[in-house]
């Protein structure tokens, strides 16, 4: 079935509305893995992005034949474009079906025993000779909680190395720092109900239409329903989003921060703070020595209003091109709508100063009291299904323990190694090594085997060929787990080991609004392919008896299936700013989806944290406790910090040789590396390749015209593909679609990185452009 990509958007938006309301059509003939109506539903969850939307497959002769969405979730049955076409993911022709190990230039099929008996000489010889942190692992999003929580066990408590990072450092570390800094935990403390209830949305760094379609739907129909319902739209495109927008403010990349500053000045400056709130729950703090370690000082009121007068409408316009009377409008309307909802996503995040930005999105709600009421809070949106559920919450990330612990701190590791059963010291107290550090450590040979599941790094990683070198490497050992092969990673690696894929498993998702929920296997997985959680409790127990440590393993990683697992990963959030104690298998079974904290089995999970209206542990820490309680930030007697956060540029300015910004980002029809998405002939054929999105008046300037083969250059790389020339990218600024494994574009991105959260900066870079 050949669809245009107009026909395509009208097909989804078709069988979006009929799932909703409880149709179900059939999917075009080339996404069907099998013909006829499902003998079953079996109700799980998407697979793409941080949304969470609950979904059914159909399944029909042991085969995934249909998909539709979870009427009875949050997503009311709707899901998007990508979700509509689900089924096809889980049977492209490049399905991993074995073990494969590299023999010279060429793979050759292996059994399983041969596989693990390679992958265990290789990491146990490097432990004995180099020690544990001479092995590292870098997770996903995308891998369920179980899978995550077990192979962090092993690593910190079994090992003794911290040397486990993953993707969402790329992507979501600078969100987790900014709520970490200025809430004392991590994670929204609001939900896509707020969406219901404000009268304002201040969007920033989100292409929320493309990137998150169905949460753009609430937000669409919330403003076609609220008749003064205002939408500030903060970004350099004028996108999709935008359409919708009351307010577009434009302005250079990098330069937000001035703007967030000037928003804050006009509300003070008009008095439209909100004193009694900023008095009773708040504190101000600045950065006097960014280290490392940082010195921290804090300051007062008065020296914040001081601060803030170098960052005027006129002064921040002068810097980011963004005129002052939007400033003052977008401000205003902040402050005085009923409720102000923010959403951001990697516009924000993938910066040398995400920490900073995020922060200053905080600044804004504390100030005017717009948090924890509904429609009134601060939500950083999610790129992966399991982001916040397996990495951040689940302390996946090389700094973090579980459920809010955190390495450097020495009750923190003691609690673990107690509830783990391991010797006292066993966890390192020094952090590991973070993503880039991870990949430098890679080339350099002090990380000589690496373990990488359920992700792509050869092709995600910025300035990516400098990092595909140390992975190719004939003196490192690189392990990949993976569903499809070859990717831009499998290609690199020794050891290939076939991956179960989303329903061919079962285990937990946690989404953006703290909703957990359980994906229920459906299918067998192709060949002798194998959930991820399975090949590392083989793993463990592999290792430990080389080590001579088999009756250890025997404790630690006695495990059957994934719910004996997360029976204790529930354990080990009790009696935490997370607890989900109330959160057993048979209950999710059951529950469309179940917010934290929930702590007990009649609990019904919790919708806003840090009020008592809605979050039992607001009572717990204090029963006489009314209104707002951020009993998260516990150090600074339940005040949050108010930052004190200068303007600065990004790592990589235009200059006169490279003249214009490069950024990059999402199409509708993809997602990430395009592993997956690309494997739909539907959406293929809608978004066939990359290009270089340049506006019409920079187009003219450098003689390039519409489908001109432009050549694309930055100090690292050049790349060449077609010109898409549009109105929509501001003067100076080019953007790319990120998904394609054929066109490199990372082969062009910067690895700079932010000094707090050491994400990397995607979204900028200094590129020049000139006819291929």
């Amino acid at each position: 079935m050949k669809l245009t990509r107009r026909e395509l958007m009208k097909y989804s938006a078709a069988l979006a509305a009929a799932s909703a309301i409880g149709l179900d059509l059939p999917l075009p003939r080339g996404v069907l893995a099998a013909a006829g109506e499902p003998d079953k539903w079996v109700k799980g969850v998407c697979r793409y992005c941080g949304a969470g939307c609950g979904v059914y497959t159909g399944v029909k002769g042991g085969r995934v034949v249909a998909v539709k969405g979870d009427k009875d979730n949050w997503n009311k049955g709707f899901l998007c474009l990508k979700g509509n076409f689900l089924p096809a993911i889980l049977y492209a022709s490049d399905r991993l079906q074995y073990p494969l190990l590299r023999k010279g230039n060429k793979f050759v099929r292996i059994s399983w025993d041969q596989a693990m008996t390679v992958m265990v000489d290789k990491f146990h010889d490097s432990i004995r000779t180099n020690g544990p942190n001479s092995v590292a692992f870098y997770g996903s999003g995308q891998s369920y909680t179980e899978e995550s929580y077990f192979i962090n066990k092993l690593f910190k408590g079994g090992l003794g190395t911290n040397n486990i990072d993953g993707n969402p450092r790329l992507c979501m570390a600078s969100a987790a720092v900014g709520y970490v800094s200025t809430f004392g935990k991590d994670e929204p403390m609001g939900a896509y109900d707020d969406i219901n209830h404000a009268d304002c949305f201040f969007i920033i760094g989100s292409n929320m239409a493309e990137a998150h379609p169905v949460i753009f739907r609430m937000l669409n129909e919330r403003k076609q329903k609220g008749k003064d319902v205002k939408i500030i739209m903060a970004d350099p495109r004028k996108t999709l989003s935008a359409r919708i927008a009351d307010l577009h403010m434009s302005f250079t990349p990098g330069t937000d921060l001035a703007i967030l500053n000037a928003m804050a000045h006009v509300i003070i400056k008009e008095k439209l703070h909100n004193k009694d709130f900023v008095d009773k729950h708040t504190i101000f703090k600045t950065m006097v020595d960014p280290g490392p370690p940082p010195k921290i000082s804090k300051v007062t009121w008065d020296d914040y209003v001081k601060f803030l007068e170098d960052y005027t409408p006129e002064a921040a316009e002068k810097i980011s091109g963004c005129p002052a009377s939007e400033i003052v409008k977008a401000a205003r309307w902040f402050a005085t709508s009923k409720a102000t909802m923010s959403f951001w996503c990697m516009g924000l995040n993938q910066r040398t100063r995400g920490v900073w930005a995020n922060n200053m999105v905080h600044n804004l709600h504390l100030l005017t009291g717009q948090i924890c009421r509904p429609g009134a809070t601060t939500f950083s949106l999610t790129g992966q299904p399991n982001a916040c559920g397996g990495v951040r919450d689940g302390g996946l990330l090389s700094h973090l323990l579980p459920y809010g612990r955190l390495v450097a701190n020495e009750k923190d590791r003691a609690e673990m190694e107690k509830f783990w059963g391991v010797p006292a010291g066993r966890i390192q107290p020094k952090p590991g090594l973070t993503a880039m550090e991870m990949f430098q450590a890679v080339n350099s040979g002090a990380t000589r085997c690496l373990w990488v599941a359920c992700t792509n790094p050869g092709q995600s990683l910025p300035n990516v060929d400098v990092y595909r070198k140390g992975m190719a490497a004939a003196d490192s050992f690189l392990v990949v787990s993976e569903a499809y092969h070859p990717t831009r990673t499998s290609e690199l690696a020794d050891l290939v080991l076939p991956a179960a894929l989303w329903v061919e498993k079962d285990g937990t998702y946690g989404q953006s609004e703290r909703r957990y929920q359980y994906v229920e296997k459906a299918i067998n997985p192709p060949g002798e392919a194998r959930p991820d959680l399975m090949v590392m409790i083989d793993f463990a127990n592999r290792l430990f008896a080389a080590m001579g440590r088999k009756e250890e393993a025997k404790k630690l990683f006695n495990y059957k299936n994934s719910e004996e697992v997360w029976n204790e990963i529930r354990l080990c959030s009790k009696g935490t700013a997370y607890d989900f104690m109330g959160m057993t298998r048979a209950r999710m079974k059951k529950e469309h989806g179940l917010q934290w904290p929930c702590p007990t089995e009649d609990h019904p999970g919790t919708v806003r944290r840090y009020t008592s209206e809605y979050d039992v542990l607001v009572k717990q820490q204090d029963p006489k406790a009314e209104g707002v309680l951020f009993y998260s930030a516990k150090a600074d007697n339940n005040r949050v910090t108010i930052w004190l956060r200068p303007h600065k540029g990004p790592a990589e300015p235009p200059d006169a040789e490279y003249p214009f910004v490069l950024t990059t980002g999402r199409q509708i029809e993809h997602w990430h590396t395009g592993t997956m998405t690309l494997k739909v002939p539907e959406l293929k054929r809608s978004a066939p390749d990359a290009y270089v999105e340049i506006n019409p008046r920079d187009a003219a300037k450098v003689g390039v015209k519409n489908k001109d083969k432009v050549k694309v250059t930055s100090r690292r790389g050049s790349i060449v593909l077609e010109a898409k020339v549009v109105d929509v990218p501001r003067d100076g600024l080019v953007f790319m679609p990120m998904h394609y494994p054929d066109r490199m574009i990372n082969s062009l991105t910067t690895d700079a990185y932010d000094a707090m959260s050491k994400q990397p900066e995607f979204k900028i870079c200094a590129v020049k452009i000139e006819k291929a």
